[in-house]
């Protein structure tokens, strides 16, 4: 294994953790919930009353973010190594676990772990343990 040190840049990474921390304390301080994206993805399917435009915008800001970006800079390349039903696979496979484990990485990971939540920890363990085997089975053990 190798690193790619022209493309090891800790301080945009750093920066941009940053700004995920404070737009996820900002969320729960101003509007009193989480920033789980299944959650609100979710509450879209069943809304209830008062609840659909607040999460609306939040997901046309995760849309149109990038989209706002690349009118002033240049998107990086994009390039997946998978086809069209390992990508759908994949995806149902995602929504399937945010069921089971009551969230996903966002709401776990980010908010729940600095809410020291220990039901996050035990998510966030899990989705990281799985994450890590499943690209040590690919990568090794099936040669993909």
């Amino acid at each position: 294994m190798s690193i790619d040190w022209s493309a090891f840049t800790p301080w945009p990474a750093l920066l941009g953790g940053l700004l995920i921390g404070l737009a996820a304390a900002m969320f729960v301080l101003l509007n009193g919930r989480i920033a789980g994206i299944s959650g609100i993805l979710g509450g879209l399917l069943r809304p209830a009353r008062g609840d659909i435009g607040w999460r609306t915008a939040f997901l046309l800001g995760l849309i149109g973010s990038p989209l706002a970006y690349g009118l002033f800079a240049a998107l990086p390349a994009v390039r997946i190594d998978a086809g069209y039903g390992a990508l759908t696979i994949a995806g149902l496979l995602v929504g399937v676990g945010t069921r089971y484990g009551s969230g996903c990485t966002s709401g776990h990971g980010v908010c729940g772990l600095s809410r020291l939540s220990p039901r996050s920890l035990a998510a966030t363990a899990v989705f990281m343990g799985c994450g890590f085997v499943t690209v040590y089975a690919i990568r090794h053990l099936f040669a993909v």
